[in-house]
């Protein structure tokens, strides 16, 4: 890179530095923007649930419905509007708690659903308990028509099977029973059941009697649940780069929303086996024990809020038989970790909401990657040595063939003026002969020019799958190693009183090291080898500074570990550069020269084909 390109990129990044810092906040304005911010975030949440009840509303709002209104008046009205459920219109909400050793589950009368999931083990960037949801950023019901009238099971109160409130999940399975009467005998009954030391929540839907309470020509009714997805990382906008929907096609494969879009709607008209909202570390799974009948699912980001990513929404599909006196619809929830082998355990592509990235990555990660992580695991509590550890076995699987690659490139940079004479002896205007005189000294001197793209192509596809792995790894969360507090995050050595564009208001330090060593490393080779194109060679140096602006935000894991493979690299190129005897392999090289040049089979038929061809032409 010149003295003008050099440069050019400080005084870009100066003017970079220089307007963010002059264009800053004061002391006041940021405090009162946190303010503004804290005060109107829950506020956001709450106005849209607000929206969304009052659009499903066909009579009168929420608050006259549950406050205002006296019971006895209230059920009189009730009775216009749900019919055979106008009884259970009225009440006060109970709260029941499910809780196991990873699980606390607390579900309430009002809808029949979970109100609140606690997640235990784990807590939040801030060290607050992991809570999945609570109270209203949740909903959960059922929708159909009942006597001409909408009926949203959601707002409507259950009775529980018994007196139990608190029930403790410790060597056997439990269940608790909520129903939501139509009548005498007719009702709609939520089963949950849990086990010790499971994720996995059972949730059995029953239509009890429903027959004469439902529409005559009923086919199907929709099951709605939607969620407001909270923050849980300290580092939000990397978070947010993990936290989709997947759902998976019944004995297909599995689909995921993209992390990019503000707003993405999808329309599964076929069966779906599972549905998806996830996290970049957790998730909240809606499984069908075979497969729902289709679903339509709505992503969409909130924007302004420092609490919460996203809006999720799912309108289920279920098959109902007006024929049958009673049908269950067996499904349950994971609410847990997206931990490899324990959403694996679960079956039915569960694993995948791990993202480890395409085909040739996702075997790598599986097959290489993760038992070699797991192994070292067995033996070692630090994480960051078994980065290290697992770097270096990696460096050394590929070794071999960085060899090869060096040695190539190295006696390419020999043969340069070699080359540098052929260029000159054969104009120009005889492509072909240039071509045809470098191949014959490269082969002369046992040199492949390919051979320096072989190891980039094995590694590229390990270093995509790290790219991957490190940032969706759960071990990693909030497990420290040196200056770096949590390595699934950022590493943060300086906290900028003003935030650069495309970079941050912080400074990472495992990214300039990375940085440093990738242009250390790029000194390096392109120094053994021969690049005529000035371009190529100085986008070589600008690509790792775009890098540490792109990486700045990354996982530290991540970061840390293309530092070491850099530092490895950097050791390997001097070790390699030692065992070059240039003045050796020039004499090879004169010396085969002076021997004929063996012909391959190949060469000897295609001059065969030539001289016969020729004579064909002269006859």
């Amino acid at each position: 890179m010149d003295k003008n390109a050099i440069t050019g990129l400080v005084l870009i990044g100066l003017i970079l530095i220089g307007y963010s810092y002059l264009n800053k906040p004061s002391e006041e304005q940021l405090a009162e923007a946190r303010r503004q911010k804290d005060s109107v975030e829950l506020a956001l949440m709450q106005e849209q649930i607000r929206v969304d009840n009052q659009k499903k509303d066909l009579t009168f709002s929420q608050e006259d419905s549950l406050e205002s209104i006296p019971d006895s008046v209230r059920l009189l009205k009730n009775q216009e509007v749900y019919g055979a459920f106008s009884q259970a219109s009225v009440g006060n909400p109970e709260f029941i708690v499910l809780e196991n050793n990873v699980l606390k589950v607390v579900l309430s009368t009002l809808g029949g659903k979970p109100i609140s999931v606690e997640v235990k083990g784990y807590t939040r960037y801030d060290g607050s308990p992991l809570i999945l949801f609570k109270g209203d950023s949740t909903r959960l019901g059922l929708n159909f028509f009942s006597q001409n009238k909408v009926i949203q099971t959601d707002r409507l109160f259950f009775t529980p099977s018994d007196e139990r409130r608190n029930i403790a999940v410790t060597s056997d399975s439990a269940s608790v029973a909520l129903r939501l009467y139509a009548g005498t005998d007719a009702y709609i009954e939520y089963e949950y059941s849990m086990k010790p030391d499971d994720y996995r929540v059972g949730f059995n839907i029953r239509m009890v009697n429903m027959k004469e309470t439902l529409s005559g020509n009923t086919t199907g009714i929709d099951l709605n649940w939607n969620m407001f997805i909270p923050r849980q990382e300290k580092g939000m906008e990397n978070e947010n780069n993990y936290t989709s929907i997947n759902f998976k096609y019944y004995q297909d494969d599995v689909e995921e929303f993209s992390t990019r879009k503000d707003i993405e709607e999808q329309n599964a008209k076929t069966q779906v086996s599972w549905i998806a909202f996830k996290q970049q570390f957790f998730s909240s799974v809606l499984m069908a024990e075979t497969s729902f009948d289709n679903a339509d699912i709505r992503s969409e980001k909130i924007t302004g809020s420092t609490q919460f990513l996203k809006k999720y929404d799912a309108t289920i599909g279920l098959t109902y038989n007006n024929n049958s006196e009673s049908q269950i619809y067996p499904l349950a929830f994971y609410f847990g970790p997206n931990h490899y082998r324990t959403l694996k355990k679960y079956g039915d592509d569960l694993e995948r909401l791990v993202p480890l990235g395409g085909a040739l990555s996702r075997f790598i990660s599986r097959y290489i990657i993760i038992p070699a992580f797991n192994f070292l695991h067995g033996f070692i509590a630090n994480y960051g040595i078994i980065i290290l550890l697992l770097t270096i076995f990696i460096k050394i699987l590929l070794m071999p063939f960085t060899y090869k690659s060096y040695m190539s490139m190295g006696k390419m940079k020999i043969l340069k003026p070699m080359v540098d004479e052929i260029n000159e002896r054969i104009p120009a205007t005889k492509p072909m002969e240039r071509q045809q005189a470098t191949a014959t000294l490269y082969k002369r001197a046992g040199v492949n020019p390919m051979g320096g793209c072989l190891p980039l192509l094995l590694q590229f596809p390990i270093l995509f799958a790290m790219f991957k792995f490190f940032p969706s790894s759960i071990e990693l969360r909030q497990q420290g190693f040196l200056w770096a507090n949590d390595l699934s995050t950022y590493d943060s050595i300086l906290s900028l009183p003003f935030t650069i564009p495309f970079y941050g208001d912080h400074v990472s330090l495992f990214t300039i090291l990375m940085t440093v060593t990738t242009l250390i490393s790029t000194k390096m080779s392109s120094a053994s080898t021969d690049n005529s194109m000035p371009g190529m060679k100085a986008m070589m140096y600008v690509m790792p500074i775009m890098f540490m602006f792109l990486f700045n935000n990354f996982s530290a894991a991540l970061t840390y570990y293309y530092f070491l493979t850099n530092v490895i690299t950097i050791g390997q190129n001097y070790l390699f550069k030692g065992m070059i005897d240039e003045e050796k392999f020039l004499k090879e090289v004169q010396a085969a020269k002076a021997k004929p040049l063996k012909k391959s089979k190949f060469q000897e038929r295609l001059e065969l084909m030539a001289k016969e061809s020729e004579k064909a032409r002269r006859k």
